[in-house]
């Protein structure tokens, strides 16, 4: 199991309450500064996991760790019956819902507050759930993937979209002075949360990731999983099955 990360060091709070007080101190600017951080390739990301849900003619669709939505509304695409945006940061989630109403999505797409380890539905209630960039902040990894086969269908399909390491020179030290230097430096130029982008580099970099992460996902329900690294590493792709 990896190093458990949390935001604030200093804080008594448990790492889930740390967690949604971060995004909610960035909520405002997380969507252009995410932009900026990634070069706009998180969009090509996302667009390769939407393809995997639509592939799987997937009417009930769960997004966990929604944040502003983004990957919500790309689904939208799919024409589903149902999209449930899950979040435990109200402050994102209010994000989203603004720009879910300007789509004129309200009616498709509902967002709520909830915790991804004790999810508010019943067993076997989605065809797809995607996460993106959202499982390395689960407080109990076990957990939550095991909260996640609960709720998702028997012939349903998960896709996770997760940081990873690249192993290769010199994309692997590329990307550590990367995730070291660069993205904390600018996180804290243009956020007004001094910590948030430092954690999140350091919750990258020690995330498990490839086998390692197939091998959490097959002991805590998934029994057929594979993963596809992207941009020379830097995140994965993970799609997993009951």
């Amino acid at each position: 199991m990896s190093k458990i990360i949390k935001p604030y060091k200093d804080s008594e709070l448990g790492k889930k309450e740390q967690v949604a007080k971060m995004f909610d101190a960035i909520s405002g600017n997380y969507d252009g500064l995410n932009r900026v951080i990634s070069l706009g390739i998180d969009v090509k990301w996302r667009k390769k996991v939407v393809k995997i849900v639509g592939e799987n003619n997937s009417k009930h669709i769960l997004d966990i760790a929604t944040g502003t939505g983004d990957l919500a509304l790309m689904m939208a695409d799919l024409k589903p019956d149902r999209i449930v945006g899950l979040d435990i940061s109200p402050g994102m989630l209010n994000v989203g819902k603004e720009k879910i109403a300007k789509a004129n999505l309200s009616d498709k797409i509902e967002m709520i507050v909830a915790d991804s380890e004790e999810m508010p539905f019943e067993d076997h209630t989605f065809d797809a759930i995607t996460v993106s960039f959202g499982v390395r902040n689960f407080a109990n990894l076990d957990k939550g993937i095991k909260e996640i086969a609960r709720v998702l269908k028997p012939t349903g399909v998960l896709v996770i979209l997760e940081t990873s390491n690249p192993v290769k020179f010199p994309f692997k030290q590329g990307y550590k002075i990367y995730t070291n230097l660069f993205l904390p430096i600018v996180g804290r130029l243009f956020s007004k949360d001094k910590v948030a982008y430092s954690y999140l580099s350091e919750s990258a970099n020690s995330f498990p990731f490839g086998e390692a992460f197939n091998n959490i996902l097959q002991k805590n329900g998934f029994n057929t999983t594979e993963h596809k690294p992207v941009t020379f590493g830097v995140a994965t792709i993970y799609t997993a099955r009951k």
